[in-house]
């Protein structure tokens, strides 16, 4: 009896239909970019400072220039130490109303040294300096409150490791076109009422509901991809899908460029996104899923419809397809079977610490160029930008090289970039903006390629409990990540670079702990798994994307 892929090999394993529907499903991708990462643009924080009414008024009626109230009125201006503190969250203790101050250096009057003047938070808001807004100008979440920043992006990361426990059993009960199409419209209608949430406790929640439903949407197009192509095209595909992504981060920084208000901006990558429930009669739902319902006619029919797209005749037997069976040892898996021999221990150890390192590297970098740029679009358009050329790196050597000695490497030149950072002084900040970008490349290969090594290293039975439980290290980096970077920047602006070289360099050491995958039968029980790297075969490596179906963070 024919399998899917014997019929695919025959009917096209990546003709017209499987061209159309990886187009389809590559906006899912794209659409995942603003979710993930457009925190840099919705909670930027610009130059700000406190608002007082009464100093507003004296600058009015002395005709102060913009540079004049400011020296006059802000406290901190030159000093060392906590001046941006100073100057964005506190305020002179001053009736700016009395008569005895003038128009020239009106504080003089009172103290030869305004050092000796009282000071206190800023108690009627403040004023930015920015061209457009952000949740951060609109719900005044700076000074004490800047936190809350942190924690509406950490409720992204937190939905997504919230979702992947409940998507991924969706989707193998369900069917992935299901999935996808609930997925896509939750995610669609949490994003509009985002936009439009008329408090910050509301947006939260709405963000985190995002969280929860927009990664299933995006491993939902990746499973189907995966399985609508032959064995030879897996591996290929899998990797472009994710290039889509940075197609989406590329494309998120000309938007918000010409969209700076935050809620219009939040809209304009929202409502295109209902355009994808058209996939309802776009994208047919997988035939390898249908045949493990016991779905066969409806298998047969979609693969008769894949053959007349791509103008060939399907296979006289095909009416016989079936499901591959699957000859490994039949049973229930179990955490403690990640844990169960020495080296399967080992590996998952070393594999979440690699998730979870490789999360706070990708995220962090953003993140930390986005609190330090010059120019926030220009310098997010070129980080974006080198996420192509890791992804030939990784087509170029997966094969070649192998999996351990890329990613090692990879990690360590993250790491060491963010170290060189803190030595870069802030005038060379195009050199700044140079090495945060290797950093990224660097973070970009691992994120893409430890995915294909966790899914090499358990035997068939745990690979999908394995693949879960070490990528949701990946989701819980996320949630700390903005509390790494912009809490200890108001300690040190260099101290989030220290903490990420660390986990670089100590990432790439621990990777070469991991033995090499390359040409090595995919282990089949834990003996296999216990002494991998030890035997040669002519593997099937591309089956890999098959029997991954969830727990990977795009990027990613």
């Amino acid at each position: 009896m024919p399998t899917v892929d014997d019929v695919l090999e025959q009917v096209g394993e990546f003709g017209r239909f499987q061209k159309q529907a990886f187009l389809f499903l590559c906006f899912i991708s794209a659409s995942l970019a603003p979710i993930y990462v457009g925190i840099v643009f919705l909670g930027f924080t610009p130059d700000h400072r406190c608002w007082s009414p009464g100093a507003a008024e004296l600058s009015q009626r002395c005709s102060w220039t913009l540079a004049e109230e400011t020296n006059y009125t802000v406290p901190g201006l030159g000093s060392a130490g906590q001046a941006s503190y100073l100057s964005q969250c506190m305020q002179y203790e001053v009736d700016w109303n009395q008569s005895a101050l003038g128009c020239v250096d009106p504080l003089s009057s009172l103290t030869a040294n305004r050092s000796h003047l009282p000071l206190s938070p800023c108690q009627h808001g403040w004023v930015y300096n920015t061209r457009g807004s952000s949740i951060v100008t609109e719900f005044n979440l700076v000074c004490e409150d800047a936190w809350k920043v942190d924690l509406f992006q950490s409720c992204v990361n937190l939905g997504f490791f919230l979702g992947s426990l409940v998507v991924g059993y969706m989707a193998d009960r369900f069917g992935r076109k299901l999935c996808l199409l609930v997925t896509t419209l939750v995610t669609s209608l949490s994003g509009v009422l985002t936009a439009v949430a008329p408090d910050y406790t509301s947006m939260l929640l709405f963000r985190l509901l995002q969280g929860m439903v927009s990664k299933g949407s995006w491993v939902s197009g990746y499973t189907l991809i995966t399985e609508f192509v032959g064995s030879g095209y897996r591996r290929t595909t899998a990797i472009m899908y994710q290039v889509a992504f940075t197609v989406g981060l590329v494309g998120l920084a000309g938007v918000a460029y010409a969209i700076p208000n935050w809620r219009w901006l939040q809209l304009a990558v929202s409502v295109p996104t209902f355009l994808f429930l058209l996939y309802y009669w776009l994208v047919p739902e997988s035939p390898r899923w249908l045949l493990s319902q016991k779905r066969t006619t409806q298998a047969v029919r979609i693969m008769e419809q894949i053959a007349q797209k791509n103008g060939k005749l399907p296979p006289a037997d095909l009416k016989m397809l079936c499901l591959e069976e699957d000859v490994s040892e039949k049973r229930s898996p179990s955490f403690a079977d990640l844990l169960r021999t020495p080296n399967l221990r080992k590996h998952t150890f070393i594999l979440m610490y690699l998730w979870f390192s490789c999360a706070v590297l990708y995220q962090g970098l953003i993140m930390h160029m986005g609190a330090t740029s010059v120019d926030l679009y220009l310098d997010f358009f070129y980080s974006s930008l080198v996420e192509f050329p890791a992804a030939i790196v990784i087509l170029v050597t997966i094969d070649r090289i192998g999996r351990i000695y890329p990613i090692a490497a990879s990690n360590l030149v993250a790491g060491a970039a963010c170290l060189l950072m803190i030595f870069i002084p802030h005038e060379l900040h195009w050199l700044n903006v140079t090495l945060a970008c290797l950093g990224r490349m660097g973070a970009t290969i691992v994120l893409q390629m430890v995915c294909l090594v966790n899914a090499e290293l358990y035997p068939t039975f745990i690979r999908n409990l394995g693949m879960m439980v070490c990528s949701a290290l990946c989701d819980l980096g996320g949630i700390f990540t903005p509390f790494m970077v912009f809490r200890l920047m108001e300690i040190w602006q260099a101290l989030p670079l220290i903490l990420f070289g660390v986990l670089g360099l100590t990432a790439g050491a621990m990777t070469l702990l991991l033995p090499e995958t390359k040409g090595v039968a995919l282990p089949e029980t834990i003996e296999e798994a216990e002494n991998l790297g030890r035997r040669k075969s002519k593997a099937k490596e591309n089956t890999i994307y098959l029997q991954v179906q969830t727990g990977k963070s795009p990027g990613t």
